[in-house]
C-alpha cells in the first residue's frame, strides 16, 4: 500500500490541553474486513464504523493492553465484535454479513436499522490486571457514533464527540472510511465548549472530507483549528491472532473423547476463524497426532 493510501491514526491535544484528539483513516482496514467476510454495504458500514471506533479506542491503551467491543443490538446483523490494541492492530466480524437494507430517510446506509435501536454495547479492556475492565451502555441510536459518544460520557465520565464514517461505491467496495474522537478535559472554558460545539455542527460529512483529500491531521484542524499539538502517528492494520498452533491447542483442549468421536465420525476437521475467515484443515493423521497429545500422561 502506498504511503498516500496507508491507514493511520494521529493523536494529540488542543487548546492548551483542554482537549484530547484522535483521528484515523481506516479505508484499507474496512475493505479488508469487507473482503474477508463478504459483507453487504449496510453491514460493511456497521462493522467498519465499529472497527474505526476500535482503532481509536485502542490508541488510548498502552503497551500490551487490548480491548474488545461487542455491539449486541436487536437488528438483523446480530452481534458485531471488534478487537483492537495499542499497536494499531484491529480485527472484527459480524454474525450476519449478508444484511442489506434500503437507504434511510437521509439517503444514507441504514446502519441503525441493521444494528437495531435496542440492545447494549459492551467494552471489555484487558489492562493486564487479574480481571478485565467491563463497561456497558444501552444502545441510544444504533448509528454507532452517538452510541460511542454516550459510552465515553457515562462509562468513562469523559465528555466526547465521536464521528465515524464508511463510504462504499455502487459495487460495495469501500471508497473511504475513518473518524475522529474529541474529548473534553477538565478545566475547559464555557466559551471554548461553545466554540467546539459550533465547529462540529458545521463539519461536513467525514466521508465527503476524505473524498476531497483531507487527512486525519487536516480533519482534526477542521474540528479544532490550528491550536493543536500532535503527539504521534500509528499505522492501523488488520491483524488476526489466529494460527495453526492456536487451533491445534483448541482441538487438544476438547479432550480425548471428543477428538476420538471426531476421528471416528468425520475422519477430518475444518476450523474457521470467526475474525478472519481463515480455514484450518486437519486430516485423519493430523487429528490422531492431536489425540495422542490429548491423552492423559502417565504419572512418572
Amino acid at each position: 500500500m502506498t504511503e498516500e493510501h496507508k491507514d493511520y491514526l494521529v493523536r494529540g491535544t488542543a487548546w492548551n490541553g483542554q482537549l484530547r484528539v484522535f483521528a484515523v483513516k481506516t479505508t484499507g482496514l474496512v475493505e479488508e474486513l469487507r473482503k474477508r467476510h463478504n459483507t453487504m454495504p449496510t453491514t460493511t458500514a456497521a462493522l467498519g464504523r465499529t472497527a474505526t471506533a476500535g482503532a481509536m479506542m485502542g490508541a488510548m491503551l498502552k503497551g500490551n493492553e487490548k480491548l474488545t467491543i461487542q455491539v449486541k443490538g436487536d437488528g438483523p446483523v446480530g452481534q458485531i465484535v471488534v478487537d483492537a490494541n495499542a499497536n494499531g492492530e484491529v480485527r472484527g466480524y459480524v454474525d450476519n454479513p449478508d444484511v442489506q437494507l434500503p437507504s434511510n430517510a437521509l439517503g444514507k446506509l441504514d446502519v441503525a436499522g441493521a444494528v437495531g435501536r435496542t440492545g447494549y454495547i459492551h467494552i471489555i479492556k484487558d489492562l493486564g490486571l487479574k480481571e478485565p475492565y467491563r463497561g456497558s451502555i444501552p444502545i441510544v441510536s444504533g448509528e454507532l457514533a452517538e452510541d460511542f459518544t454516550y459510552y465515553f460520557a457515562t462509562s468513562e465520565q469523559t465528555p466526547s464527540v465521536v464521528g465515524l464514517s464508511v463510504l462504499v461505491d455502487e459495487y460495495g467496495t469501500v471508497m473511504n472510511a475513518g473518524g475522529f474522537i474529541v474529548q473534553v478535559l477538565p478545566g475547559i472554558t464555557e466559551e471554548n465548549l461553545t466554540k467546539l460545539e459550533q465547529a462540529i455542527a458545521a463539519l461536513p460529512p467525514i466521508s465527503a472530507l476524505f473524498e476531497q483529500g483531507e487527512t486525519p491531521e487536516s480533519l482534526l484542524r477542521l474540528v479544532v483549528g490550528d491550536e493543536i499539538q500532535l503527539m504521534d502517528q500509528v499505522d492501523v492494520v488488520f491483524k488476526c491472532q489466529c494460527s495453526m498452533e492456536r487451533v491445534e491447542r483448541t482441538l487438544i483442549s476438547m479432550g480425548e473423547h471428543e477428538l476420538k468421536q471426531l476421528i471416528d465420525e468425520d475422519g477430518q476437521a475444518e476450523v474457521v476463524c470467526h475474525f478472519c475467515n481463515e480455514i484450518y484443515a486437519f486430516d485423519r493423521q493430523q487429528l490422531e497426532m492431536l489425540l495422542d497429545q490429548a491423552k492423559p500422561k502417565p504419572i512418572q
